[in-house]
């Protein structure tokens, strides 16, 4: 008929609505962006005030020794960047970790502060993946692949190049259903190697265990491992609940997406409250707060943030189809390579935890605490100024920032800061397979009273001349009751020793640091 207008087609209407659907997540972008800001501040900062002597040339595992053994292996520094991506391939000192660490801390401040587009967050991301390889075992825990995959998501929720807090375009509304699937994936892969493992999950019986075993308990784990068993039986059945329920929920409409949204960020706050789990739940957090649009933030964001958004409102406009062309891509992309982690979680025997399946680390498999430790075992690094290390030798402890050594000291709270060296130090040395290479180098440099070493630590017993010998005892802890007449935070006895008493004469420490080639040992 003429003048008629022409019904648009099912795909022109569903890439309008495409188009406009991101306009409920305007104030979500922001959340997600502030909190991945401080996410990534939080990992360069720790990376740039400790990879020197972690990583350095003098550092207890020197990166650029790692570097040139992997290109000789490869035959090239591009055979080594496409194993492994990562600029260090062609250039490894230590000015040139400080310039990757810091500038990803300044980037980071500014995205933080509410500067930010695809440009600063593929900057950010790329650094910190050109980091993971000559971490080596220093950034070989679950959370520095996941800050990638998040990261990478925080690329595409921003305009190419404008940075303000309220970009006139509408974030892509794929990849804030991307951001849910990551909850997803992170949550189910928790909850599954938990009950696919230790029977304690399954018995109920693990916070019995956990808040006094975990890497680094926190003032308000004692008060919570002393508490009824009905209470730790509730928490396990809580933890189930919210890690193998309520992710189902993310996609769902938005009465029972926002309720699994808020349990789920609920329970990262919970784990941050109980623990020093480094950054991991509050990177967590932010595939969890994609469940909440912007119905949800406008109750609770200050009024000035309200105002701000709305004063932009005259400038909105839907998310570009370029942008969603992009997004869409990369959806392809997230959904060829979640086959695998799809596959690990639900039709595997042995389900894998914390590992990625492609260099890029775009889409990993996660799990946490698949198995609980009945009893907690320290590794205390002692020395003596004594000639002859006999039993009778007064030994004197070094005491480490964050992990319990002297049973008076309190348990810090450091989250989301992650003190690399005590957490390596943390784990059971019968159980894992390939960590702690850096323990003899370790004790090549107490013996030398290296400054950088020492800076990891709390203390120097040694203040003014190294020890003569150095040994690792092993201790059994156990968290002494509130209110016992001493103080005490710990119970602890020596259960035996680790490594026998080493000096700088010893033939097996010699022969161990000249094989290993450290710059200290030529």
């Amino acid at each position: 008929m003429a003048g008629a207008v022409p019904v648009p087609g099912f795909w022109s209407r569903f890439l309008a609505r495409l188009e406009r659907a991101g306009d409920d997540y305007r104030l979500t972008r922001f959340v997600l962006l502030r909190f991945t800001g401080l996410v990534w501040l939080v990992a360069f900062l720790s990376a740039a005030q400790q990879f020197i002597p972690l990583v350095g040339h003098e550092g207890l595992l020197p990166a650029d020794l790692f570097v040139q053994r992997v290109v000789e292996h490869l035959g090239s520094p591009w055979a080594a960047f496409r194993e492994m991506p990562s600029i260090f391939w062609f250039g490894c000192g230590d000015g040139m970790i400080l310039a990757v660490t810091w500038a990803g801390v300044m980037l980071s401040a500014l995205v933080m502060l509410g500067l930010a587009n695809a440009l600063m967050m593929l900057a950010l991301w790329f650094l910190y993946l050109c980091l993971l390889p000559v971490g080596q075992e220093w950034l070989q825990y679950g959370w520095d692949i996941q800050i990638l995959e998040t990261g990478f998501l925080g690329v595409l929720l921003c305009p190419l190049l404008d940075p303000r807090p309220f970009p006139r375009r509408a974030p892509p509304i794929l990849v804030i259903w991307l951001h849910r699937w990551l909850i997803w994936r992170i949550m189910l892969g928790a909850g599954l190697i938990k009950l696919r493992g230790d029977e304690c999950w399954r018995d109920l019986t693990a916070l019995y265990f956990h808040y006094e075993t975990q890497p680094v308990p926190n003032p308000l784990s004692r008060w919570l491992h002393f508490a009824p068993k009905w209470f730790h039986q509730a928490g396990v059945l809580t933890n189930h609940g919210v890690e193998l329920v309520a992710p189902w929920f993310a996609f769902y409409g938005r009465p029972a997406r926002h309720a699994a949204g808020l349990l789920m960020a609920g329970f990262m706050v919970v784990l941050i409250l109980t623990g020093n789990l480094s950054f991991l739940n509050w990177l967590t957090l932010i595939p969890a707060l994609a469940c909440l649009d912007d119905s949800f933030w406008r109750r609770v964001l200050p009024r000035r943030i309200t105002v701000l958004a709305e004063a932009s409102a005259v400038e909105k406009l839907p998310c570009s189809r370029l942008h969603l062309g992009v997004a869409a891509a990369f959806l392809g992309v997230v959904a060829w390579l979640s086959i695998a982690p799809v596959k690990n979680l639900f039709f595997t025997d042995q389900q894998a935890m914390n590992g990625s399946f492609d260099k890029l680390h775009l889409v990993n498999t996660y799990g946490a605490f698949g198995s609980i430790d009945r009893e907690r075992f320290e590794l205390v690094f002692e020395g003596t100024s004594d000639s002859v290390p006999e039993m009778l030798s007064e030994w004197r402890e070094y005491e480490f920032k964050a992990k319990p050594t002297d049973p008076m000291r309190r348990p810090v709270i450091i989250t989301p800061y992650h003190y690399r060296l005590d957490w390596a130090a943390w784990f059971p040395w019968s159980k894992v397979p390939g960590r702690n290479h850096w323990v003899p180098h370790f004790l090549w440099k107490l013996l030398h009273n290296d400054p950088g070493t020492l800076s990891l630590l709390a203390h120097n017993p040694f203040p003014e001349d190294p020890p003569r010998w150095v040994r690792v005892s092993v201790y059994r802890y156990r968290f002494a009751p509130p209110g016992n007449p001493d103080g005490a935070w710990w119970v602890r006895e020596r259960v035996g020793t680790h490594i026998k008493p080493l000096s700088l004469e010893s033939p097996q420490l010699i022969q161990i640091v000249r094989d290993s080639g450290w710059p200290d040992a030529r």
